[in-house]
């Protein structure tokens, strides 16, 4: 059975990318996915989730000093930088909401995806590497170029991810899940 919807174009409102509707309320900062009513499961990313959700803490803390952002609100590289990563790769399977004018809620920015979060976390993944060699490829060295895409031939996203998800065990009662 289908559960009420809050009418389309309402700021309380959150349009996914499979068209359903629902209310920004129905988020909660422990959502990781959201079962939608279309029959698919959405990623639930929030701006208050780390980084570490998606990367491991030495790396975040790499992209962190390498990484300088032109936003005073957000100085840092933090979650919404990859979300906007995300975002400006797959602009359609990927909505946002800003929540900052609701104090219900309890996060300032939420993004929703088509893909499940095991999907994003693949896609963020691939991403960051393909950042980070187009990072390699402005040092001028073409010996760590060449290394970073040796290193690059050998690494698999699926199985960093699975093991990844196994070590943090996401499953649990994790806030970084």
């Amino acid at each position: 059975m289908s559960k009420p919807r809050v009418p389309g174009g309402d700021e309380n409102a959150l349009e996914l990318p499979c068209g359903e509707t629902i209310g920004v309320g129905e988020l909660d900062l422990g959502m990781r996915e959201y079962e939608c009513d279309c029959g698919e499961t959405h990623a639930v990313v929030m701006d208050v989730h780390p980084p570490e959700r998606f990367l491991p803490d030495f790396l975040v803390e790499v992209l962190r000093e390498a990484i300088e952002t032109t936003s005073e609100e957000m100085p840092e590289f933090d979650t919404p930088h990859l979300l906007g990563v995300v975002l400006e790769e797959f602009p359609e399977a990927v909505v946002s909401h800003d929540a900052s004018e609701n104090a219900d809620v309890g996060y300032a920015m939420v993004w929703v995806t088509e893909f499940d979060s095991r999907r994003l976390h693949e896609v963020v993944v691939e991403l960051v590497v393909e950042l980070m060699e187009h990072a390699v490829s402005h040092a001028d060295d073409d010996e760590a170029l060449s290394a970073f895409e040796r290193e690059m031939v050998e690494f698999d996203v699926s199985e960093f991810v699975e093991q990844y998800r196994a070590e943090r065990d996401l499953e649990a009662e994790d806030p970084y899940a």
